[in-house]
């Protein structure tokens, strides 16, 4: 399965047409959050649609800079995979939006608490004999290169990390961090932060049999 992944797009329409190509060529376009820049429904529906001209089979989680409008759209539109699974190909696809709290308040926020809840009821709700999970959220891992500010600092979710050291999916899709674009592992998960898309990154994960293939791209 080729996978193309964006995150913080942050309501940036005119750059999607430039990776036309590779979203027509996609078997699933997967987005982990800050779809709007503090946009609501319209913003949403902007994205959505503009990425639905060379792809139908999207899905998505909101960020922490999207208002709860935002998930109102992607529900109604059956674009959401937040607190949801779907399966694809033995593939078990689920996702959480959001973030931990931020310096500057955003409508979109949760306690590590939350995290840990959603996670592990979402896993408990897994079905099936899927051979490969993919946990698409927002939120990145703790201590990882996926969530190092330009400080040094990281500023990731110990949850989600704890949730990936336990459960070990075979892909963690983030964002969140513009500055940390990156592949990282923890134990055998492959997690990829692939960059702002506002900032013209985005990424290819091929899903193989017995490996998982990701480049980080930019226009």
């Amino acid at each position: 399965m080729k996978i193309l992944h964006l995150t913080d797009i942050h309501s940036k329409k005119s750059i999607i047409e430039k990776i036309s190509k590779e979203l027509e060529s996609a078997e699933l376009i997967l987005i982990s959050g800050d779809i709007t820049h503090f946009g609501r429904e319209k913003e949403t529906e902007n994205i959505i649609n503009e990425i639905k001209k060379y792809n139908k089979s999207v899905y998505a989680v909101a960020g922490n800079c999207d208002y709860p409008e935002v998930s109102k759209y992607l529900e109604g539109h059956h674009v959401s995979l937040d607190r949801k699974i779907i399966n694809i190909d033995n593939i078990a696809i689920f996702g959480i939006g959001g973030s931990l709290p931020c310096p500057g308040a955003t409508p979109n926020e949760f306690s590590e608490g939350i995290f840990d809840l959603e996670l592990s009821r979402l896993y408990k709700n897994l079905q099936g004999d899927s051979k490969q999970l993919i946990l698409l959220i927002h939120q990145p891992p703790y201590n990882t290169k996926n969530d190092r500010v330009n400080s040094g600092l990281h500023v990731g979710s110990k949850a989600v990390r704890k949730f990936i050291e336990d459960k070990q999916p075979a892909l963690v899709l983030c964002g969140h961090i513009h500055e940390a674009k990156a592949v990282d592992t923890i134990g055998e998960t492959k997690i990829v932060n692939p960059g702002s898309f506002r900032d013209g990154f985005y990424a290819i994960i091929e899903i193989q049999e017995k490996d998982i293939v990701v480049s980080l791209k930019n226009v």
